[in-house]
């Protein structure tokens, strides 16, 4: 019975029972619509389903019909110029540095901040300096009164010279010791006044008026002498530093304006030739050639400017930027010839304010249709 039992088939379900083309036919079908979806798909990526250029199918019109509003291609002349980068800086700019080596007291001033000359900026630790020059006053008081009494004792010998008591030896010796008395006071005067500007180094004044740029201590640190403490500029004097190329600095020379742009500010303006630097840099082959002009306000040194060096003139081929139309990647106008409009694509340069630079496509004296116009019979041919 077991064995009648394992030997019995299973039923068959549907899925079985179905053909095998039946699978065949549904893969080719799937297959199919992946195929199409995916070409679809490219072809909208590629702009396939839009226009490329916009249609421009007009009502005729009789031959000889002017269009409504047409300019002309114009070659004007206009003055040329090449640009040099520069930079702006102080006239007037100064270090302001430790002579002494002591610790920073007090700093007085912040960055940006304006201050007159002779104005205090830092006050360092001066308390050995003031001892010192306690001591140089006690030495030139001693000094002094030595001398007061080498001169008392010149004074009685030379009397009693007169009087034959003392020898011409005593005499000349007490001369000597007034003299040296009174060389020995003026060295500790000078000692005095020695210690009086060491002291004085300690308060740090400004050397002219002007901003201050940056501080570079702050109160509690210790200084060297020479060490810069805070730099400073006159704001009122102001140039600019422009690397020009070597073959444009024989054209300019001292005194000569030029135009100059502040990009920053947006601010335009002349400047005059101060110095041209007699040095080529050797390895951009370029003079440093400094201007400068009336100051405007809210300049700093470090801002960025140009100046303009002028060439010769030059002709240029322009067309009004109304006649212009992007189509795609291209630049594109309707020329009128006669009483048709044939599209041409055209190469465009710089925008100027007579209109756009024509580099390729027209000549001089086309007329072209502007922006907006009535429209015209078109040339497909």
């Amino acid at each position: 019975m077991n064995a009648l039992i394992e030997k019995a088939p299973e039923s068959p379900g549907r899925s079985q029972r179905r053909p095998g083309w039946w699978k065949a036919i549904v893969s080719i079908v799937l297959l199919a619509l992946f195929s199409a979806g995916i070409a679809l798909l490219m072809m909208q990526l590629a702009g396939r389903f839009e226009p490329k250029v916009e249609s421009r199918r007009a009502g005729n019109v009789e031959a000889g019909s002017p269009p409504s509003a047409t300019a002309e291609v114009r070659l004007i002349r206009r003055p040329r110029a090449e640009s040099a980068i520069g930079t702006i800086r102080a006239v007037y700019e100064v270090n302001v540095a430790s002579k002494l080596l002591a610790r920073v007291g007090e700093m007085r001033v912040k960055a940006g901040q304006e201050v007159k000359a002779d104005e205090l900026l830092v006050v360092l630790d001066d308390a050995d300096l003031k001892a010192k020059h306690r001591q140089a006053v006690a030495a030139e008081a001693a000094a002094q009164a030595k001398q007061e009494q080498a001169r008392v004792d010149c004074d009685r010998a030379e009397r009693l010279r007169k009087q034959q008591s003392i020898s011409q030896q005593e005499l000349e010796t007490s001369a000597t010791a007034f003299r040296t008395a009174s060389a020995e006071w003026e060295r500790a005067r000078q000692a005095v006044k020695e210690a009086e500007i060491i002291l004085g180094y300690a308060t740090v004044r400004a050397p002219m008026g002007g901003r201050i740029v940056d501080k570079r201590v702050n109160e509690g640190d210790t200084v060297t002498p020479g060490q810069v403490l805070l730099s400073m500029y006159d704001p009122g004097r102001m140039q600019m530093v422009a690397t020009v190329r070597d073959a444009l600095a024989m054209r300019l020379q001292v005194g000569q304006e030029l135009p100059a742009r502040l990009d920053a500010l947006g601010l335009e303006c002349h400047a005059r030739v101060t110095e041209i630097v007699p040095e080529s840099q050797a390895d951009t082959r370029s003079f440093q050639v400094k201007v400068s002009g009336p100051c405007p306000p809210n300049v700093y040194s470090g801002m960025f400017g140009r100046i303009f060096i002028p060439l010769e003139d030059e002709d240029v081929l322009v067309v009004p930027a109304e006649a212009v139309r992007r189509i795609g990647q291209l630049d594109e106008v309707l020329v009128v010839d006669g009483a048709v409009v044939r599209r041409r694509a055209i190469q465009l340069g710089r925008t100027l304010k007579e209109g756009r630079e024509v580099l390729s496509g027209l000549r001089a004296g086309e007329r072209v249709v502007l922006t907006g116009a009535a429209p015209i019979a078109e040339d497909r041919s």
